[in-house]
């Protein structure tokens, strides 16, 4: 056997078992007795696939596999290349509506002033509302942390004017010269959300 006939065995055979990983379609249904379906969707009853083939090419359209385990497989006569790209359009619609949740960061010290602390909470209340969850951290330095409890007290502070539109996930805890807790999105807020922009770090 040549070089190029090789090639193109190979070729069909890939061909092949790319369409069978989604459905069985025309000559590669060979089974003794199909149940075949129009495509309005009329019940045509059990015949031989080689017959439903003739049918659907009558038609000038395509016998596709859709319920390979039933007994008899079912098929349906359709236009499959019109079926693949409507699918294919569907997915990329379900992809663009599906809301991505991340995780949003701001970060505070224990001595900010009310001014910046209320900058600080209308970003939280932005990705909050966007449907994201929220982690609020305050960062101590030196003998800043032999007064944890002020940080405490401004998480305390965070929570609760956020109560309206989140729920608190983790209590505060210290992590080295951090005290983090997390915020998440009530339900109500999650379901009317869009898709979010990139990440993002709000820093004090």
């Amino acid at each position: 056997m040549s070089y190029a006939s090789v090639f193109c065995c190979v070729i069909l055979w890939e061909v092949k078992a790319i369409s069978k990983l989604a459905h069985q379609i025309n000559e590669d249904i060979r089974d003794k007795e199909i149940r075949l379906i129009a495509e309005d969707g009329e019940q045509l009853g059990v015949m031989s696939a080689a017959d439903a083939l003739n049918i659907a090419y009558d038609k000038d359209l395509d016998l596709v596999k859709i319920s390979p385990g039933a007994k008899p497989p079912v098929c349906k006569i359709m236009d499959y290349g019109k079926f693949k790209f409507e699918q294919s359009k569907r997915e990329k619609e379900a992809k663009r509506n599906q809301h991505v949740v991340e995780i949003k960061e701001i970060r505070m010290s224990p001595v900010i002033d009310t001014n910046d602390f209320n900058v600080k909470l209308r970003n939280g209340h932005k990705f909050l509302n966007e449907g994201n969850r929220l982690k609020v951290t305050i960062r101590f330095r030196g003998r800043q942390m032999a007064h944890t409890e002020i940080g405490a007290a401004i998480l305390e502070r965070f929570v609760k004017a956020c109560d309206e539109i989140a729920t608190l996930d983790k209590n505060p805890k210290m992590e080295g010269r951090n005290m983090s807790m997390f915020l998440s999105p009530r339900a109500q807020k999650l379901e009317k959300a869009e898709k979010p922009a990139a990440s993002a770090t709000e820093d004090e």
